[in-house]
């Protein structure tokens, strides 16, 4: 009798997780670079953006077959075989649920990256109005929710900086900072520290 190819499994549900980790690397590397200090490389991936949805439909293809495979009614060949085997947990279905919570928490790591950067050192700055000053800046490399906390960082952590607002839909990074205490040329060094680059200052 034919025995169930366990090994298709596991290339499977390999291939699902490898495919979710691949088409998140452009949003984890900035926020895993920034933590660790080293956050010249956290646009080494930017350039996976355009192909990313390719990757998360490949990988919900995957796994949408692996788990077909896993529910669809088994053959009286495979129920006569069933005796033979002794299928451990990682050809389980309770395996492959796993792999898909883990695949699905990558996919979605864009949306909760920004819970990666504590806010617990904020504090109420008393600054006159007169040193307030706005500058908007173009920021190239930014595709991710992830790397604009990754910018909001960077920036926030300039003495002086009072509020940023980076948003990789646009481009750009919103700061107001005063003007007595930092400038912006140190602000622009700042977050280009991070691997994104300031190409320009678009308005003060």
């Amino acid at each position: 009798m034919k025995e169930p190819n366990l090994n298709n499994d596991k290339t499977l549900m390999g291939t699902g997780i490898a495919a979710a980790f691949i088409a998140s690397l452009c949003c984890i590397t900035p926020v895993t670079a920034s933590l660790a200090g080293i956050g010249g490389i956290a646009s080494t991936f930017s350039w996976m953006e355009p192909v990313r949805p390719y990757l998360i439909g490949l990988t919900i293809l995957i796994l949408g077959f692996a788990w077909f495979q896993k529910l669809k009614p088994k053959s009286q060949e495979e129920i006569d075989c069933a005796c033979e085997d002794d299928p451990s947990f990682f050809q389980s279905k309770g395996f492959l649920g796993l792999i898909t919570l883990l695949a699905t928490m990558l996919m979605a790591f864009p949306y909760y990256s920004d819970a990666f950067f504590s806010n617990d050192n904020a504090q109420i700055v008393y600054v006159q109005e007169s040193n307030v000053q706005t500058i908007i800046y173009d920021i190239v490399g930014m595709t991710c929710t992830g790397c604009e906390a990754t910018v909001n960082n960077a920036a926030q952590q300039v003495e002086g900086v009072l509020e940023v607002k980076a948003s990789y839909e646009t481009q750009t990074a919103t700061i107001s900072f005063d003007k007595s205490k930092v400038q912006p040329e140190q602000i622009k060094q700042a977050i280009n520290k991070t691997g994104f680059t300031v190409k320009e200052e678009i308005s003060k």
